[in-house]
């Protein structure tokens, strides 16, 4: 495989490890996937630094009650730049209510990824929170 594409794929990578640490509720993995002066800027706020990121995730996960809940990352478009890319994607939130799986958000994300020591991490994450919870 050449390079651009096992970085193409490590950047997917990385996004859907992403993802299974956040619905886990691992902070402070998810929180490894980011840069030391990584930002992740999200509908309720930011955090900025491991530290800060997991404590912006503990007080999203604080605001009420959480059903297991499944993110999924689609039409990821991947810009590479050396040691540096630009992806955007989109991102639905599926939650098990009374009813059966409803669709909880969903939106898109915009990211800053780097190299650092061979792995690429979050630099800046931003998420564009647009579709509000509703029926599958």
């Amino acid at each position: 495989m050449s390079d651009t594409l096992a970085d193409r794929e490590a950047i997917r990578e990385l996004l859907a490890i992403y993802c299974f640490h956040l619905d886990a509720g691992r902070f402070e993995e998810m929180a490894q996937l980011f840069t030391a002066d990584g930002v992740w800027e999200t509908a309720f706020g930011s955090g900025h630094g491991h530290a800060g990121i997991v404590e912006q995730a503990r007080s999203i996960a604080g605001t009420g009650p959480r059903p297991r809940r499944v993110h999924q990352t689609t039409n990821i478009v991947i810009s590479l730049q050396g040691d540096r890319a630009e992806v955007q994607s989109n991102w639905t939130l599926v939650q098990n209510t009374p009813e059966g799986p409803a669709i909880g958000s969903g939106g898109a994300y915009f990211d800053v990824v780097v190299r650092q020591g061979g792995r690429w991490l979050f630099q800046h994450r931003r998420i564009d929170r647009f579709l509000a919870p509703g029926k599958m």
